[in-house]
């Protein structure tokens, strides 16, 4: 190969190759599809995804491929969610709107062909769940510099719906615009708290005089600087990707980034990986009276059970001060060594979910 015309020779053959290698590989999955369907066996598999990228960034090391991990996963998880919408298509709805970074993350779990409803509130998300108008659902749990969402944790207390997921976002703002030259823009769209974390940004390009409009949504924001080619937004990858409004500079946000953790929900239960998390909500059944939440999560230390989060939230059910706790802890609920913790507290735990633990990203 010498040539430029000869190297896009070689590539179009080796397309055609992978093509044909990917519709045998789909042939397969529609199988499974067929057996899961007759078993009723869950089609969102991370623990079996994760899995599946582990081995081939190895095998990829080991003969000196150029791919490293993260770029096999970028590719393999649209493989995966085509494979998904062959086995049975699914509906996700998540907390809109359009373009927001939690329909971001959807996509980057179901991929493109999925169908995705937006919602205008996470208390919807879950109400779709429930009455089986969607399969899964896509939520914020926490973002690095706001905290928790005390709304997800409120409904997953009193909701039959289990956490099958979790996945870490980092929060990047791109700065869109149809105008030719930044000189041309006379205002900017974004959320207030866009505006917040790209002042660098605002005061590096001579942008600090130009008009800032606040609007409900980063989402909205692209869709106002589509519209105008004297505008710009302040908005998520994903909304200027949907409402066509071209980049103009990348990850524009204040040094500091954050970063937001995602549940993905449904009705199942996963099978143990060798690398889960588990959330459980606690009731401790005298949570006012001192050192009961000590008292209890001594049973994890003696089980040598490592926990990664606690946070409290008002029971709700009673008047006066008493709390309902949310813990996270690495491992499965079939583990043999939560199973005996829980043996004690059998009224004091719901079970939340079993999930592969997400990767958190380095910022």
């Amino acid at each position: 190969m010498k040539t430029l015309e000869e190297c896009r020779d070689k590539i179009d053959t080796i397309d055609d190759e992978i093509l044909e290698l990917l519709n045998k590989r789909m042939v397969v999955v529609k199988r499974v599809g067929e057996i899961k369907k007759d078993v009723e066996g869950a089609i969102y598999r991370p623990e079996r995804e994760k899995a599946i990228i582990k081995r081939l960034a190895e095998h990829s090391i080991n003969s000196n491929g150029l791919l490293n991990q993260d770029a096999i996963e970028a590719i393999f998880l649209e493989i995966f969610a085509v494979s998904r919408n062959l086995e049975l298509p699914e509906r996700i709805a998540y907390l809109g709107p359009e373009g927001s970074f939690t329909h971001q993350a959807a996509e980057s779990r179901f991929g493109a062909m999925s169908e995705y409803m937006p919602m205008r509130s996470i208390s919807n998300v879950f109400k779709e769940l429930e009455t089986k108008r969607a399969k899964f659902g896509v939520v914020p749990i926490e973002n690095s510099r706001d905290g928790v969402v005390g709304e997800t944790l409120d409904l997953l207390a009193k909701s039959s719906v289990k956490i099958v997921a979790e996945l870490y976002m980092p929060i990047h703002m791109s700065f869109v615009t149809k105008a030719k030259k930044i000189s041309d823009i006379t205002k900017i769209y974004s959320r207030d708290k866009g505006f917040g974390q790209c002042r660098e940004f605002l005061q590096e390009h001579n942008l600090s005089n130009v008009e800032l409009i606040p609007v409900e949504s980063t989402a909205k924001a692209a869709i106002l600087a589509s519209k105008d080619e004297s505008a710009a937004a302040i908005c998520s990858h994903i909304a200027a990707k949907l409402y066509n409004v071209p980049t103009m500079f990348d990850h524009v946000e204040d040094s500091i980034g954050s970063q937001t953790r995602f549940f993905i929900l449904s009705d199942f239960k996963n099978a143990k990986s060798m690398d889960d998390k588990t959330s459980i909500l606690v009731r401790l059944k005298n949570s006012v009276k001192a050192g009961s939440l000590v008292n209890f999560l001594q049973d994890f230390e003696q089980e040598h059970i490592n926990l990664s989060k606690i946070e409290s939230r008002p029971s709700k059910e009673k008047g006066g001060f008493e709390y309902w706790f949310f813990i996270d802890f690495y491992g499965h609920v079939d583990d043999e060594k939560f199973q005996k913790v829980l043996q004690k507290h059998k009224e004091e735990v719901t079970w939340l979910g079993s999930y592969v633990k997400g990767e958190e990203i380095d910022i």
